[in-house]
């Protein structure tokens, strides 16, 4: 056969910018959806059991996501992934492809949370009272006098060994830190109103 000869009747591919007639989809195309869908499953399986037992799906899909967990060998979880992706066409992925999206969400709002804690501590640790001033626009519902004790401890242990930066008092400001954050939403600052307006 010709390599330059083009069947029309083998398939379309719908990224192509040809007529979107009754032809079957191309070979790459359900290729490409079969590895999404493995995808999918990898996500899956990286999430929590508490997590997945919230998640609505066939008991079947279930299974095999807990079989591909127990499975040892390398090739017995690509072919277990290669499974998942198979029972997964026979069913709607979008509420899954939703729950997976959802969660990812979840997890990356936490780890902002802390990384501007974690911020919010080292900056308090400085010498600067301004920081202090702005920590009080920020958060106002929180006990002032708690904070400065617990900014004052933090120091002391800082400065009688740099290598207890890590002691009592400095996880113990991490979480009033963490805690005054949670309860209540920060203000908008000035400088972002003013970049609003802009």
């Amino acid at each position: 056969m010709n390599a330059n000869h083009q069947d029309h009747d083998q398939g379309f591919d719908p990224e192509d910018d040809g007529d979107l007639d009754d032809r079957p989809p191309s070979k790459s195309m359900l290729k490409r959806d079969a590895h999404d869908l493995q995808e999918l499953g990898k996500q899956l399986v990286s999430m929590p059991d508490s997590r997945l037992k919230s998640i609505e799906m066939p008991e079947r899909l279930r299974d095999a996501l807990d079989a591909y967990k127990t499975t040892r060998s390398h090739e017995g979880k690509r072919r277990q992934l290669q499974y998942v992706g198979k029972v997964m066409r026979l069913i709607d992925a979008e509420p899954l492809r939703e729950a997976v999206a959802e969660f990812q969400l979840g997890h990356a709002r936490n780890a902002l949370q802390l990384h501007q804690a974690e911020r919010w501590r080292a900056e308090l640790l400085q010498e600067d009272k301004d920081v202090l001033t702005a920590w009080v626009s920020e958060f106002p519902g929180g006990d002032m006098q708690q904070l400065r004790a617990l900014i004052r401890n933090a120091r002391k242990d800082a400065a009688a060994a740099p290598e207890k930066r890590n002691g009592r008092a400095y996880r113990e400001l991490f979480q009033y830190i963490k805690e005054a954050m949670s309860d209540e939403p920060p203000r908008e600052s000035e400088p972002a109103d003013r970049d609003a307006e802009d």
